[in-house]
């Protein structure tokens, strides 16, 4: 897949898209500001036309849908039999088809999935591959022309970090590091993505890489199918319940998991944020070893330079891990400190009692 965004000045583009420009933290900075678009060549689309859409994909997922307003933005999880993440997507409907945004080394399973659960139905999924994801803040895409075919512009607003109707939030910190965070993304025509491109190319307007858009999310403790997902990953685990699950909604494949955990139980494992040792300048990689003393304790899912917090992570560590201990990570230069924040506390649950806590200041995981 050729990347139409290569050809602009500073460009460093791989096999999942532009990665940056030359600068990721002022690219940061100005995604932040709204004055940077993000193409989202690791993004990709499916529609999902049909009478019998909704109802369908509420039936499928997660997420309550049967009644999903035209232009109303929010994400279902596809679970397995016993309640742990396979797939996972934005989604939007115009009023003639929904539109689903997945991470793209998640669509071709997705799809196919969807496709094996059709039945009888009145509904006929298809990859968009003739749509590019544009991301950015609302302001930013007020400059994009999003596509439109039944009439509705195509741009889903993340609902992270509210908590959706149905949802439950488990991260106990006041306020929420997302808070403030502004994500949209359009879906546009391949067309409107070289204009782009030309655009940037010229120094008409700004982009930022991959790079920032991870930095971004990351600060914001936003959970991901391609990085914080593995093969045992409950929602609960990521604080995912949120606005990616209706706890009161019908039954689907998952669902008795999803309730005895949050209702009678907690999850095995538990995300945290980390603020890593910034003397050094090496990164952990994806499934570095996260450590308590000589006891390994979890791993890094995400990791970034933010340019305002500096080295950051996120983790999946065992729930039994003291949400006071002292952490440290796995380098190419050796183990770093870590301060840990609590996304997921060790008793979360409905019933849990946890009290509001403030957010961890900056840079005392070198202190």
């Amino acid at each position: 897949m050729g990347d139409v965004f290569a050809a602009v000045p500073g460009a460093v583009v791989d096999e999942t898209g532009l990665q940056h420009l030359g600068n990721p933290l002022a690219e940061q900075r100005r995604l932040a500001a709204g004055t940077a678009l993000a193409p989202r060549a690791d993004r990709a689309v499916i529609a999902v036309p049909g009478e019998d859409r909704l109802t369908w994909l509420d039936s499928l997922s997660s997420q309550a849908l049967a009644r999903l307003q035209p232009g109303v933005g929010t994400e279902l999880l596809i679970l397995d039999p016993q309640g742990h993440v396979e797939h996972a997507a934005s989604v939007l409907d115009d009023g003639e088809t929904t539109w689903l945004i997945a991470d793209r080394a998640d669509v071709e399973g997705l799809y196919d999935w969807l496709r094996k659960m059709r039945f009888r139905l009145r509904v006929d999924p298809r990859i968009a591959d003739e749509f590019a994801v544009i991301g950015g803040t609302a302001g930013a895409l007020a400059g994009v022309a999003p596509a439109s075919p039944a009439g509705l512009p195509l741009v889903w607003t993340d609902p992270w970090p509210d908590v959706s109707p149905g949802g439950w939030a488990y991260a106990p910190v006041d306020p929420h590091p997302g808070a403030d965070r502004d994500w949209s993304e359009a879906i546009v025509t391949r067309d409107e993505e070289a204009r782009i491109a030309d655009a940037a190319a010229r120094g008409d307007l700004q982009l930022a890489g991959l790079a920032a858009v991870d930095a971004l999310r990351v600060a914001a403790w936003r959970p991901r199918w391609s990085a914080d997902v593995d093969e045992r990953a409950l929602p609960h685990e990521l604080d995912w319940l949120r606005t990616a699950v209706h706890l009161d909604k019908g039954c689907y494949r998952g669902q008795e998991t999803i309730a005895k955990v949050h209702n009678l139980g907690h999850p095995p494992r538990r995300l945290v944020a980390l603020q890593l040792d910034g003397s050094g300048s090496v990164l952990p990689d994806h499934g570095a070893a996260v450590r308590v003393g000589d006891d390994e304790v979890g791993a890094v899912t995400s990791a970034a330079l933010h340019y305002e917090e500096g080295p950051i992570a996120l983790a999946i560590v065992r729930r039994s891990t003291p949400i006071d201990a002292a952490l440290t990570v796995e380098t190419a230069d050796g183990p770093v400190a870590a301060a840990q924040e609590v996304v997921v506390p060790p008793d979360a649950g409905r019933t849990a009692n946890v009290p509001r806590i403030p957010r961890l200041g900056r840079r005392q995981a070198s202190q």
